[in-house]
């Protein structure tokens, strides 16, 4: 072979390896993502700090399709199988139990990994906890159970309490039902008069703060709903002007002006469904992957609106909260 000739083959063939080595490379994997409400920056640098123990870093070798569906959970069945269609890697639903149970209908191969506020089992998402066997597994973060503990921090904050005011967002029906069980099983325990409130709109809680003019309870109780999660300062600021101390289900609420809360850590949990999404990403399999049950709980009181409402917090409840808000 002539020299020139040689020179020219080889200069075809390098120009080509970094065409073949493209080629060999791994696509970057797709995760879709799920959720009932709207983005909560929070939430989701806990899922991406989870990924991230697995090597995983969202645009640099990791893809997020993300669906949110506004807390119009009619959408959710069509967002969900928009990302069957994609063909996702792994779908990750958040954001209350109805994205869970969308996805699950939507397809029985592509992994699933959930976070729910109640106990999978009982909504039929997986056969066990420690066994799965399906393609879904997951984080179940114990908003519904913890209401007897809501309310009775409630009461060592404000013992005179008798008359218990619960708002549940009714387009989330198996949400509301099931928490309107847990308040009135609780409540008739401590002896409460319990009413429920349907407020799904602004315009809703705007007329139930409205009644609470004429018919005042002596405190409020609010579902862990997506809904309310959203309009958390418009919920704060309505309870400072009429002097309702109110218990929320995280943290949030207590941040932007409401009086306590109790809860699941739930960004830690959204951590937890990042660590199981990278696992799988890496091949486990969700069937062998137990519902991780978080443990990690935390009650916050924001000691200004206590002030505000002419509430001492007693030493006794001082002691055991994770985290007074001045």
């Amino acid at each position: 072979m002539r020299r020139r000739e040689f020179i020219t083959l080889l200069g075809g063939a390098a120009a080509a390896w970094p065409l073949a080595a493209r080629a060999q490379q791994p696509a970057m994997p797709v995760i879709g993502f799920l959720n009932a409400a709207w983005p909560h920056e929070a939430r989701l640098r806990g899922l991406r700090e989870g990924l991230k123990e697995h090597g995983y870093v969202e645009s640099e070798n990791l893809a997020i399709e993300y669906r949110w569906a506004g807390n119009q959970l009619d959408r959710l069945p069509g967002l969900a199988a928009d990302l069957v269609r994609r063909q996702v890697a792994v779908i990750v639903a958040s954001g209350g139990t109805a994205p869970a149970i969308a996805a699950k209908a939507a397809t029985t191969t592509i992994p699933i990994v959930f976070l729910v506020p109640e106990d999978p089992v009982r909504l039929g998402l997986v056969a066990s906890l420690s066994r799965p066997e399906s393609n879904l597994t997951g984080v179940d973060f114990f908003f519904g159970e913890l209401v007897p503990k809501r309310l009775e921090l409630l009461r060592e904050l404000v013992p005179a309490m008798a008359n218990l005011a619960v708002f549940v967002n009714p387009a989330n029906p198996a949400r509301a039902e099931f928490l309107v069980r847990e308040v009135e099983s609780a409540g008739r325990a401590m002896g409460l008069q319990v009413q429920i409130f349907n407020t799904g709109t602004t315009s809703e809680l705007n007329a139930a703060f409205a009644t609470f003019a004429r018919q005042r309870p002596d405190v409020l109780f609010v579902s862990p709903d997506p809904f309310f999660v959203v309009r958390r300062a418009q919920l704060a600021t309505l309870a400072a002007r009429y002097a309702i101390p109110t218990s929320f289900s995280a943290r949030d609420y207590v941040e932007v002006g409401g009086l306590m809360s109790y809860g699941t850590n739930v960004n830690d949990a959204y951590r937890q469904v990042g660590v199981y999404t990278g696992r799988v990403l890496k091949g486990a399999k969700p069937a062998e992957l137990p519902v991780v049950q978080s443990t990690k709980f935390e009650l916050v009181i924001n000691a200004q609106t206590a002030l505000m409402l002419g509430l001492a917090i007693p030493a006794s409840l001082l002691a055991v909260t994770d985290e007074v808000i001045e």
